[in-house]
């Protein structure tokens, strides 16, 4: 065999390589899919936030990306067993509400055994404020939001996170500022800092706005926005909500993710 073939040869491999690298390069990244996947919508408790109306902004949206969806308006529906131990994902709008220890047993079973769970506000963070189980699922209880209805920024702190990349920071809002009581094993994706105009002690404390974490095998995001169903018309607040759905709804079929944030030195 002659140089002039060899180097032919070589040419053709090194082409062949960098064929294949480019096609790998250029295949789509996957992301969570909802299509076929069952999806439980709870709603009711205080009519203040409009748990129907935003549940109605997310109907046709889930129905769009192919989920199987049955909505409720009452509880006893997580003490169905059978039925919720083949829910993929559950989301919640119960705000400021009671729950009976059957019920909240069904749920956090549910939850702890794989499937996800996902809401907004007070919907999923003010729902049963006597229930500790509860709040340590969430990762977190609202606890006030000074003065009401307010102008306020929302920053994203983690840019690389696939639930909050790409979205614009800051971005306004107008509504309610939560400030609440959290976990500090959450991983926080997006954060707003309070002013001293309205309660003057809390005046530069950053609070975290969006996060998830996990419960058992169970996938568990939060986002504050949405008060009532208007505040769903912010292109940045609801896009968030959607890929946040779309990360719980992968619970049982995805690996569990590992953090601790913030992180606290060891002794």
């Amino acid at each position: 065999m002659n140089k002039p073939t060899i180097k032919v040869m070589a040419m053709s491999v090194l082409f062949l390589v960098s064929t294949l690298l480019s096609a790998w390069a250029k295949t789509p990244v996957s992301t969570p899919s909802l299509k076929g996947k069952h999806v439980l919508i709870v709603f009711g408790g205080w009519p203040g936030h409009e748990p129907k109306q935003c549940v109605m902004k997310v109907m046709p949206w889930l129905q769009s990306e192919g989920a199987i969806v049955d909505t409720s308006s009452t509880l006893a529906t997580y003490v169905d067993a059978a039925y919720m131990a083949n829910v993929d994902l559950i989301i919640q709008s119960v705000s400021i509400s009671k729950i009976t220890k059957d019920q909240l047993k069904g749920l956090t079973t549910a939850v702890k055994n794989g499937a996800g769970i996902a809401g907004w506000h007070g919907g999923l963070a003010d729902s049963y404020r006597e229930e500790v189980e509860y709040q340590f699922m969430i990762g977190g209880q609202w606890v006030a939001h000074p003065g009401g209805i307010i102008d306020y920024e929302v920053n994203i702190t983690d840019k690389k996170d696939p639930i909050t990349k790409g979205i614009k920071t800051p971005f306004k809002m107008h509504s309610e500022q939560y400030y609440m009581h959290i976990d500090p094993n959450i991983k926080v994706l997006a954060t707003t800092t309070f002013t001293d105009k309205n309660s003057n002690w809390i005046g530069g404390c950053t609070m975290p706005v969006v996060w998830k974490k996990t419960y058992g095998k169970g996938r568990v995001f939060f986002s504050s926005l949405g008060h009532v169903a208007s505040d769903f018309e912010g292109p940045e607040m609801f896009e968030i909500l959607k890929r946040g759905i779309r990360w719980a709804s992968e619970s049982k079929y995805a690996p569990a993710e590992s953090w601790h944030t913030p992180v606290y030195p060891k002794k």
